[in-house]
């Protein structure tokens, strides 16, 4: 069957009163990026739904790509046909026969908005479910919970038939709940972190710190390559590269190895914040886990969190290990992750960092360092790109990383 629009129902949307308009407005532009490799579609947002024309575009592909975006609660393929009742019976028919398998159940539901049509809705809905039945005398309706729905809808141009209903992924609209910076690492948990801000509609900027020489610029792409992964739930994500050699150096030279993991976080902490302020975000998101690290444990982060007093949230702090692996491979991410380049962490990590580390002794051994010319010299040397959805930054494609692990 060709079918002719998908028509996209709103999640969270329905409860934001006033503030429908906009969040209908962020999700119809983070749509038009996801969905820009289709220039056939024409989009058009109302207040209950959005409609995609699909102008001879296989819906399939589009579909894919829909069921990622952040604020779509579900969607369903519609045609279009003409008001002549007739031709409504033939194309219901038509579907059903695409959709039917012995055993299942049925029910035909539906609306109008144009109230002037000769039919009302119950009418509609015997005349259509007997035609059905004629058709398939084997068939059984079931109006709670049947296997199939015909979903009509009489508007003011036609009307349209729809049976297939896809969950989407809920959430709210990339945008709608402000701006805040992710310090993205190379590992599993930042880009799940990640994931689970965007889904509360935080549009999200990466920060992420590198070291050359000591970390290559396979591991800068595969932190880029993490970016544009998330792309597919919003749009085009800002991504931020911070130097950190020189402090990590420095740190080593002066600071006991035991505070070095604190007080580089601490560092790092503190030019995301400055960075943030300088962007217009609200917040900082991280991918900690508590006690997962030695860095993650309640009285490190204490010590850490003492540079700053913007909130920092960590949507995986109370996740084992197990459940965030099995949401960065639902979000495919777990592959890229765990490839073996080293970040920043990892190339000037100490063999045995304190885990409970005292504030007091961490501000001490700070104190000998030039914090505000490290800071300055780091800021003056960052990169701000923007990553598209669609972009490549790996020489590998999938299939050949999967080989490789």
């Amino acid at each position: 069957m060709q079918y002719t629009e998908i028509m996209v129902r709103y999640g969270e949307l329905s409860t934001k009163g006033k503030n429908r308009k906009s969040f209908i407005g962020r999700l119809h532009g983070n749509v038009t990026k996801v969905l820009k490799d289709f220039p056939d579609l024409k989009l058009q947002p109302h207040r209950d739904r959005l409609h995609i024309k699909l102008n001879g575009t296989d819906a399939k592909p589009v579909m894919e790509k829909l069921k990622r975006v952040f604020g779509i609660q579900t969607f369903s393929l519609s045609v279009k046909v003409s008001k002549d009742f007739n031709d409504v019976k033939a194309k219901a028919i038509e579907m059903m026969h695409e959709a039917y398998e012995p055993g299942k159940t049925f029910k035909v539901a539906t609306k109008r908005s144009d109230h002037e049509y000769s039919l009302d809705t119950n009418q509609i809905n015997l005349q259509l479910g007997d035609a059905i039945c004629d058709e398939f005398p084997e068939i059984q309706a079931e109006m709670k919970h049947p296997d199939i729905k015909i979903s009509v809808e009489v508007r003011q141009d036609g009307i349209y038939l729809s049976y297939l209903t896809v969950k989407g992924a809920g959430g709210l609209p990339v945008g709608t709940a402000g701006k805040a910076m992710l310090m993205l690492s190379g590992g599993i948990d930042s880009p799940v972190a990640g994931y689970l801000a965007m889904k509360r509609g935080v549009d999200i900027e990466m920060v992420h710190f590198f070291s050359p020489p000591y970390t290559s610029e396979q591991a800068l792409n595969k932190a880029k390559e993490l970016t544009s992964k998330l792309t597919v739930y919003g749009g085009n994500i800002r991504f931020i590269e911070v130097p950190f050699a020189e402090i990590q150096e420095t740190i080593k030279a002066n600071v006991p190895e035991g505070y070095l993991m604190t007080i580089q976080r601490r560092f790092m902490l503190r030019l995301t914040d400055l960075i943030r302020e300088q962007e217009g975000g609200l917040a900082i998101f991280n991918g900690e886990a508590v006690g997962q690290v030695a860095s993650q444990t309640l009285e490190s982060m204490a010590a850490i969190n003492d540079v700053t007093t913007t909130p920092i949230l960590r949507p995986v702090a109370t996740m084992d290990k197990t459940e965030i692996i099995r949401l960065a491979e639902d979000i495919d991410t777990f592959n890229l992750s765990i490839q073996p380049f080293e970040d920043c962490c990892t190339v000037f990590a100490p063999p045995a960092p304190k885990t409970r580390p005292s504030t007091e002794k961490t501000r001490e051994f700070e104190s000998v360092l030039d914090i505000d010319g490290l800071i300055k010299r780091s800021l003056a040397g960052i990169k701000m790109t923007t990553i598209e959805h669609g972009d490549h930054f790996m020489e590998k494609d999938q299939d050949e990383i999967n080989d490789l692990l």
